[in-house]
């Protein structure tokens, strides 16, 4: 009877701490999926860490490159500008020159005699590329006889020109016109022509500011004469991705 009694006392404690050990079982679990759930989450950020670090310059030198050929686009449109004018410039001073020298192709043939090359106004050969001439000399000053535009806002502004031709240069230099062909078109009016749209920013510093050279200052020089616009360059202090200075190029 008495072995009976302990028996059972000792089911009945042992039916009272079963709970206590299958809920500390539980929160051990629970708390051992928690820790797993915490490093999975440190090695994930870990993992993004290194990937954005390594991202980041990739993304940097893409974006430099991209400006990089902006500045290279820029540069090329106001260098080509530049000599354009300039071309044109020089047909205009030649076109003055035989206007001075001699009759026009149309008076010659008026009058009975032939263009003359060895008198009367000269058979210049005009540059193929060069369709039109400047006909305002007077932007050109004494310091600028070689007459590359003064500024760039000369090139966005525009200058009056006419065709090569009307100035008794001819086409392509060309002399041998009929009397018709050289009164129609030196009878034409002086038009402008805008060889910029605007003055390109610089990607590099943000603004429409460029270094400039004349065609009279060294090539190392760090100052502008104040002649002509020879040559346009980065104001950037920067270095571009081949090891080169943005100024030098």
């Amino acid at each position: 009877m008495k072995s009976e009694r302990t028996k059972q006392k000792a089911e009945n404690r042992k039916q009272q701490t079963a709970p206590c050990f299958l809920t500390a079982a539980g929160c051990v679990l629970h708390s051992e999926t928690n820790g797993f759930s915490l490093i999975e989450l440190v090695i994930t950020v870990s993992v993004l860490a290194i990937l954005t670090l390594g991202v980041i310059p990739l993304v940097q030198v893409s974006v430099k490159r991209q400006k990089e050929q902006e500045l290279r686009g820029a540069l090329r449109e106001m260098r080509e500008a530049i000599d354009q004018f300039h071309r044109e410039a020089v047909a205009g001073a030649q076109m003055q020159v035989n206007q001075q020298q001699g009759q026009t192709t149309a008076q010659q043939e008026q009058s009975g005699s032939r263009p003359n090359p060895q008198g009367g106004a000269p058979n210049i050969f005009a540059d193929p590329r060069v369709r039109v001439a400047i006909t305002d000399q007077t932007i050109f000053t004494a310091d600028n006889p070689d007459r590359f535009p003064p500024d760039l806002d000369t090139l966005v502004k525009g200058v009056n020109v006419l065709p090569i031709s009307a100035g008794n240069l001819g086409r392509r230099g060309n002399m041998n016109f009929t009397a018709t062909q050289a009164a129609t078109e030196e009878s034409q009016q002086p038009k402008i022509k805008v060889y910029l749209r605007r003055i390109p920013v610089d990607p590099m510093t943000g603004k429409a500011d460029w270094d400039f050279r004349s065609c009279y200052d060294p090539s190392d020089s760090t100052s502008w004469g104040g002649e002509n616009i020879f040559d346009v360059h980065s104001k950037s202090t920067g270095v571009a991705l081949n090891g080169e200075k943005y100024r030098d190029w």
